[in-house]
């Protein structure tokens, strides 16, 4: 019999869609995360094992983690609740899955690859928008040029961030941009360069973003040169250039105390109405030192839905066995075609 899976944060936007899927298809997980009554309250709704603890208390982290098959950590920003779950999970033996996005914890969580072997887990950040697409679509265009030596990724999330993305998008305001450039990652400024991209629908005006791609898709392809870009309006464009100006302003810790405390009067992400109504796309080329250029793309669920069917099918695939210990990309796990799995992904190679 295999063990349960254990989502922390359950009671955020995320984890609820993520909760939902699980229990859609016929999963019976464990709860926990550190609002103790929202974590007891949600499992009493669903008939669920609820264990509330806490990132900063070690022994009740610990606690939770017993007898766990994998846990799907949901609870952000990462960079600051990543290493307090990955000192658990490997003093546990607990496999380990997340939803980041962020460039910062998936380099962290790679350093930790021995420990992880060693402990006989693995560590499987990012099965949700970010970056199963993403990886996924780099692992099939390395596929197609395997001498390739430059990736350019883009996408459309097709709606608006719920209020745990844009928590994490305040974390990280001031530091600029981030790129791949010769196998190291290299700051550049915000919104450093612009592109019009042809996605599925129509061209679209995209700017570059610190994607968590800079940090996965090298691991997944070994491509030494990444880019990543995000579709935005003009107005958007408009707004990260000025925001250059006041990054020293953006990186004061009282600013993002402010940021965050205005994000409690926002809906807690998407509507049921928005999901289904919006798709999410990715664009990748590959070009390689000879000139040869190789590009596809892919139309899928709306970013926030795609999360929990690919979180949701990760943590299946990990617990059934037959993975690789160590950190991992969703691509090296489960392979580049583990992206189609998902109900309403297409996959498209263009001229």
């Amino acid at each position: 019999m295999l063990k349960p899976l254990l989502i922390y944060g359950a009671t955020g936007y995320t984890g609820r869609l993520i909760l939902d899927e699980a229990l859609g298809r016929g999963l019976r997980p464990v709860l926990s995360g550190r609002n103790a009554e929202a974590v007891r309250a949600l499992a009493a709704q669903h008939g669920l094992e609820a264990r509330p603890a806490s990132l900063e208390d070690a022994k009740a982290l610990r606690a939770a983690l017993g007898g766990m098959g994998a846990v799907l950590h949901c609870a952000g920003p990462f960079v600051r609740t990543v290493s307090a779950m990955l000192e658990a999970c490997v003093a546990m033996g607990v496999h380990y899955l997340d939803i980041t996005g962020e460039i910062a914890v998936f380099e962290e969580i790679a350093t930790r690859s021995e420990r992880a072997r060693e402990a006989g887990i693995t560590l499987l950040p990012g099965v949700g928008f970010d970056v199963v697409p993403t990886d996924c679509l780099a692992a099939h265009l390395k596929r197609r040029l395997p001498g390739a030596t430059s990736l350019t990724l883009a996408f459309s999330g097709g709606s608006g961030p719920s209020r745990g993305t844009a928590a994490t998008v305040i974390e990280g305001m001031g530091r600029g941009g981030a790129i791949r450039r010769d196998g190291r990652i290299t700051r550049v400024p915000t919104a450093w360069r612009t592109r019009e991209i042809q996605f599925a629908d129509k061209t679209r005006l995209c700017v570059t973003i610190p994607w968590g791609d800079v940090s996965t898709a090298f691991h997944s392809t070994g491509i030494p040169n990444i880019t990543t870009y995000m579709a935005t309006s003009s107005g958007g464009l408009r707004t990260l250039r000025v925001s250059r100006l006041l990054e020293p302003v953006l990186r004061l810790d009282a600013m993002k105390r402010f940021m965050l405390a205005r994000l409690q009067s926002r809906p807690a992400g998407p509507s049921a109405g928005a999901l289904a109504r919006t798709q999410s796309q990715v664009w990748g080329e590959a070009t390689d030192a000879n000139g040869a250029v190789v590009r596809s793309r892919l139309t899928a669920p709306n970013g926030y839905t795609l999360t929990a069917l690919a979180a949701v099918r990760a943590a299946e695939r990990l617990m059934a066995g037959g993975v690789p210990v160590g950190f991992l990309t969703p691509s090296k796990a489960f392979g580049a075609e583990f992206v189609l799995e998902i109900p309403g992904t297409s996959r498209e190679d263009l001229p």
